[in-house]
């Protein structure tokens, strides 16, 4: 082997040097061979797979060979290169031969790691596909599911907006709004004023006693387009004559009438007390000591019932005063002493009263029950502080207007402690405004005790009462003492300013939706 390597050097260093010219000559020409080599191990890669595959083990082997002689070679090299460095002279047979399997191996090895790198790369990609699969099924699951979640939403909204349009109460408040701006919109002042007041039939038509309604009614109505007219027992003769009254009385008005009357049952009923067949309702006295709520109730119910049929559609009734009946002005009138007791048992009769239809009227606020005095007589004053009365008196009246009355009547009784001018609860902003609207909340129609009493006759014209009253908030003036006075004066006022036209039409509001609510109940009927 030391002879394939050594060779004496028989040229001269010039000559040397062209042959190492020569021979990188030679090294470009076999570069350029390997690089046509390697085109055609490109060509030929599946060949070139399968003798791999196949020659794997005959490859190791003649490499572990060829190493091992190599290495042999290297040291006998090292050997005498140190002893024949100048001599030294490859052979290009054997150098090509080395370097061709040293590139063999490189592209073995090569080949190699990008097969490992691509199966990693094939592995990794069923992976990621895998999870990204996953994934997709998992999103389309969610849609799926959200997407069917709507549907039961959307199925049972449609169910709820098919079975729940009739129980809603916005079409009907609807409805009434419209009645009532329409009964409002195109009513002269003159007839707006007029609409506060409820009379007797004789104090509109100047007849002695009325107990029909003819041309001297339509007359009457047409000039003054009253709110309402309230009748006595007087007027009542017969079922069919106040039947037959009411029915022309209303054909000949303008406006919607309130046609009221006194039906408390016991001593204060005016249909009873006539001789009219109808179903006689004990005292209230007697109906609280029950202690039956239900009693009351079917009283309201009874009363409310046998009005309807003759025509009548407001009650005053029933009375919320707090008393003993021995001891009050007001005898059997009252329910009880006890301020729940009482509460209860008007509630249930206001309840009955207005299951018929009928308006019904809460009386005589804030609560006489206790006074001996009689404001018919004169000014009766009570010694109650408010806070008293908030205790007791008020309690009934609280209970009612729960319950749903219409009404409520303001009395004439002086609360000294609740107004500093000490003037009748009918005429007193602090009792109406303060008290029963806002602290109370009644929203409904507030209408004075008749303003015909002593209470308010010994002490104040027909015209300053009925300006007073509108003022401190009433809604209606019951029975003042001369009609057309109080008429002229409270028309006067709004004309004049002092009082505004827009403090008017809150109160024919007030008014109108009561009777407009009546009208639709009627037409549901």
């Amino acid at each position: 082997m030391g002879k394939l390597f050594h060779r004496k050097n028989k040229y001269s260093d010039e000559e040397f040097e062209n042959e190492e010219f020569e021979d990188d000559d030679m090294d470009d020409e076999d570069i350029d061979e390997d690089d046509e080599s390697d085109d055609g191990f490109d060509d030929d890669d599946d060949e070139i797979d399968d003798r791999f595959e196949d020659d794997d083990d005959e490859i190791d082997d003649r490499f572990e060979d060829d190493d091992d002689e190599i290495d042999d070679r290297f040291e006998d090299d090292d050997e005498d290169e140190d002893e024949e460095e100048d001599d030294e002279e490859w052979e290009e047979d054997d150098r090509r031969t080395f370097r061709r399997r040293r590139r063999i191996r490189n592209q073995i090895i090569s080949y190699s790691i990008v097969f490992v790198i691509l199966a990693a790369i094939i592995a990794g990609g069923v992976a990621v596909g895998r999870n990204i699969m996953d994934m997709i099924k998992e999103k389309q699951a969610e849609a799926e599911q959200a997407q069917l979640q709507a549907e039961q939403e959307a199925e049972e909204a449609h169910e709820v907006v098919i079975d729940a349009p009739e129980i809603l109460e916005e079409p009907e408040d609807d409805i009434l709004g419209e009645l009532v701006a329409a009964s409002l919109s195109d009513m002269p002042l003159e007839d707006k004023v007029a609409g506060l007041f409820i009379v007797t039939p004789e104090a509109l038509t100047g007849v002695a006693t009325a107990t029909q309604a003819g041309e001297g009614t339509q007359t009457a109505l047409i000039e003054y387009g009253v709110g309402g007219l309230i009748y006595f027992d007087k007027n009542i003769l017969d079922k069919e004559q106040i039947t037959e009254m009411l029915s022309s009385t209303v054909s000949k008005s303008r406006y919607p009438l309130f046609l009221a009357v006194d039906e408390e049952g016991g001593s204060v009923s005016r249909v009873a007390q006539s001789g009219i067949d109808v179903i006689q309702v004990d005292s209230m006295s007697s109906i609280g000591e029950s202690g039956d709520t239900v009693q009351a109730y079917e009283a309201g119910l009874t009363i409310g019932t046998y009005l309807k049929e003759l025509g009548f559609n407001l009650d005053f009734a029933p009375v919320a005063d707090v008393a003993d009946s021995g001891e009050s002005a007001l005898g059997d009138r009252v329910f009880s002493s006890d301020a729940q007791v009482t509460g209860d048992m008007v509630a249930n009769m206001v309840e009955g009263i207005e299951d018929t239809g009928v308006s019904s009227c809460l009386k005589h606020f804030p609560g006489i029950g206790d006074e001996a005095e009689d404001t018919h007589d004169g000014k009766v004053e009570s010694s109650k502080t408010l806070d008293e009365m908030r205790e007791s008196n008020f309690v009934p009246f609280k209970s009612g207007i729960e319950a749903g009355a219409d009404f409520v009547m303001v009395s004439h009784m002086t609360v000294s402690s609740g107004d500093e001018n000490a003037i009748p609860s009918s005429l007193s902003k602090t009792i109406i405004t303060d008290i029963l609207r806002n602290e109370l909340g009644f929203q409904g129609v507030v209408i004075t005790d008749a303003l015909n009493m002593g209470a308010i006759t010994d002490y104040y014209t027909a015209a300053e009462a009925a300006v007073m009253a509108i003022e401190a908030g009433a809604d209606m003036l019951l029975m003042p003492e001369d009609f057309h006075t109080a008429y002229d004066a409270l028309l006067a006022a709004v004309q004049d300013g002092t009082i505004s036209e827009e403090r008017i039409n809150e109160s024919l509001e007030r008014i109108y939706r009561v009777k407009g609510e009546k009208k639709l109940a009627q037409q549901t009927q």
